[in-house]
């Protein structure tokens, strides 16, 4: 099955970082750093790889973190989406500071994926860790720090992407195998209109993280399905892929000085001893030129002064 997945994809990802991470996701592209901030959720920490000289360091966070962002200002600063909600992160300390915990009441639940818009509000989700219950939301934390849901109903939320004028975004929640698109308000941060433009029934594996090229056409990571497949979000046509030599394809994102290289991280979590002989760098973090260019990534854009 692996041998006729690779047949279909004229282009193959080489594995850039071979981590090993328990479940790497969210990978965030900096480019006046030159570097790729990723986040390991179940090996409680996220990453910070340095492109120039491959020299990647880990930092232990205690809790699960489902998303990375960094700051607009200061470069040692990021912000996550964990366990607790929206924190702030002192690279230089290990200081960790509670922003917003808009689920503070919902224990069995944590934030997984996120990234921010053009404006610099950081966007991300929620799940059940037991993934039993379509008990998550989206949420939107502003520009001044405050939090805000904006989509409830949501199983598994993960993938988020804009298109060029921000005048949709796209969304996916990988429970329910879809992809939803939004009107997007640029100006207040605000989605309406939610309609379905991709389903995932008869693709391999389920959609995961998700990123969109300078065309408009969405990237996705399949979850469980060897690849990270194109999509035109008009038509919800399948238009091609990479092929990843790991399973499970957790999300991508587009990096280098041309915006041409593409990011794709991976898991290992749940694979058996023979599944890990067969694929030995899942968990890692893989790289390809996908014939394309990518979209810029925003850094967060906090409130003056605490930022």
């Amino acid at each position: 099955m692996t041998q006729e997945i690779a047949r279909q994809f004229a282009r193959k990802a080489e594995l850039l970082l071979d981590a090993k991470a328990i479940l790497a996701e969210g990978p965030h592209w900096n480019a006046n750093q030159n570097k790729l901030y990723w986040v390991d959720i179940q090996g409680l920490s996220f990453g910070r790889l340095d492109l120039a000289s491959g020299r990647n360091e880990q930092f232990p966070i205690g809790k699960t973190v489902g998303a990375v962002v960094s700051d607009a200002v200061d470069g040692e600063i990021v912000y996550l989406a964990t366990r607790d909600g929206f924190e702030r992160y002192d690279c230089r300390t290990g200081g960790l500071t509670g922003v917003a915990d808009p689920e503070a009441d919902k224990p069995a639940n944590r934030f997984n994926d996120g990234k921010c818009d053009a404006a610099g509000r950081f966007w991300a989700g929620t799940m059940e860790d037991a993934e039993a219950n379509v008990s998550g939301a989206l949420y939107v934390l502003d520009n001044d720090l405050s939090c805000r849901k904006t989509h409830e109903n949501v199983g598994v939320s993960n993938g988020i992407a804009w298109n060029a004028d921000e005048t949709e975004m796209y969304y996916i929640d990988s429970m329910k195998g879809t992809v939803t698109a939004f009107d997007y308000d640029a100006s207040s941060g605000s989605i309406a209109a939610p309609r379905i433009i991709i389903d995932f029934a008869g693709e391999q594996g389920a959609p995961d993280g998700m990123t969109i090229d300078a065309e408009g056409m969405l990237w996705i990571a399949h979850w469980g399905g060897w690849q990270v497949s194109r999509w035109n979000p008009r038509t919800g046509e399948k238009l091609g892929g990479v092929y990843v030599p790991a399973a499970k394809a957790t999300s991508c994102t587009f990096g280098g000085d041309e915006l041409d290289v593409m990011y794709i991280t991976t898991a290992r979590i749940g694979l058996t001893a023979e599944q890990l002989e067969e694929q030995p760098h899942s968990g890692g973090i893989f790289v390809c030129r996908p014939g394309v260019t990518g979209t810029p990534t925003h850094a967060f854009r906090g409130a003056a002064g605490l930022s």
